[in-house]
Order: C-alpha cells, then structure tokens, then sequence
C-alpha cells in the first residue's frame, strides 16, 4: 500500500515571484462604505496559483491566514476570478508594510476585509470557516453590489 501524497507547499519569495506577474486595476470597497477607485495591482494571479498547486477536487473555499493572526475564508471561485491576486505591487510601486506587503490578497468583487494583509498560509478546503469578522458577524461572503455586510 503507497502512502498518501503530502500536499503540503512551503514557499519562498523566490518560488512566489518565479510563477509570473499579472496585473489586474480595481476598486476597493470598504465594509464602512468608502471606496477607492483604479487601483491598480501587481501579483500573483488566484488562478495561476490554483493551476499550480492543483488541489484537491473537492476544495471549495480558501482559508487565509496572517501573519498578525487575522483570519478569513473565501469561496474558491471568487479566489480564481478576473482581477484576484496576490499582491506585491501597488500603482507600480512594492507593496507596503502598511498596506499589507510584501504580499497580500485582492479579491475586487468582495469587500475588501476578505483583501487579508500579511499572508502567511492559505489552505485549500471543502469547508467555509469564519474567519475574524465573520465571527462577529459580518456576511460569510461580503460582496458589496448585494450588500452582504452582515448576516
């Protein structure tokens, strides 16, 4: 009998750079109804790194960690749709520590807690969890054109 395969990933800026630079301009929409508009991304594609790392068939979300320890999860299909990234740049510019560098997620069609800052690991599940503002309940989704603030 062969053991199952470890999907475990461990990366490094070198492995996260050497999967290619897409760019993507959206705007931000803050649960406290402000947003900002064009901004504009550099990063990692959602989608470039799902074809990478394949998981497994039955994912259906993602759980994002920080390193601060905020936590959040996000349905699979809105981490692989246009425009959703892992950031390193900012209007051209490396991404701050103060605005979540050097890598943060970009998820435009989402308000913009489920954007977490300082990534540390993501994990690909079958199950939604509450992250740190769902807990307290805000919307499991939060996409603003729904108004999905609050459950």
């Amino acid at each position: 009998m062969s053991e199952p395969m470890n999907r475990d990933k461990l990366w490094d800026w070198d492995k996260l750079q050497g999967l290619g630079e897409s760019r993507s301009i959206s705007d931000i929409h803050c649960v406290t109804q402000w947003s900002r508009y064009d901004n504009e991304w550099g990063g990692i594609s959602g989608r470039d790194l799902v074809a990478y790392l394949r998981p497994l068939p039955t994912a259906r979300f993602v759980r994002i960690r920080s390193f601060d320890s905020y936590g959040t999860t996000v349905p699979l299909a809105d981490f692989i749709a246009e425009g959703a990234l892992l950031a390193t740049h900012w209007q051209g510019e490396p991404l701050t520590r103060a605005h979540g560098g050097p890598v943060r997620l970009v998820i435009p069609q989402l308000y913009f807690w489920k954007s977490a800052k300082w990534l540390r690991h993501l994990w690909f599940t079958d199950r939604d969890a509450p992250g740190y503002w769902e807990a307290r309940g805000y919307h499991p989704r939060g996409d603003p054109w729904r108004q999905e603030r609050y459950k």
